[in-house]
């Protein structure tokens, strides 16, 4: 895990891990900020994050089609 301004002083040495395969962990103020990861893994990760998604119609026609009970409270009285 590198802090931000130890990424920015030695930037290739990041980069160079990231692409023998380790994703590289960047934190700003002590928390996690970023991640530096290859092209290669990122591609795959898209990949497989598109392939596991069903297409949003699908999960809208996926919605139960019984009838959903509302609730039997009724309004308060409000005047103006």
């Amino acid at each position: 895990m590198w802090t931000l301004q130890d990424a920015k002083n030695r930037f290739s040495a990041v980069v160079d891990a990231a692409l023998s395969g380790t994703p590289q962990e960047v934190t700003r103020r002590g928390k996690p900020a970023v991640v530096v990861l290859s092209t290669q893994e990122y591609r795959r990760l898209i990949a497989d994050a598109r392939g596991q998604r069903p297409a949003f119609a699908n999960h809208l026609l996926s919605f139960p089609a019984a009838e959903i009970p509302r609730g039997k409270t009724k309004p308060r009285d409000v005047s103006f």
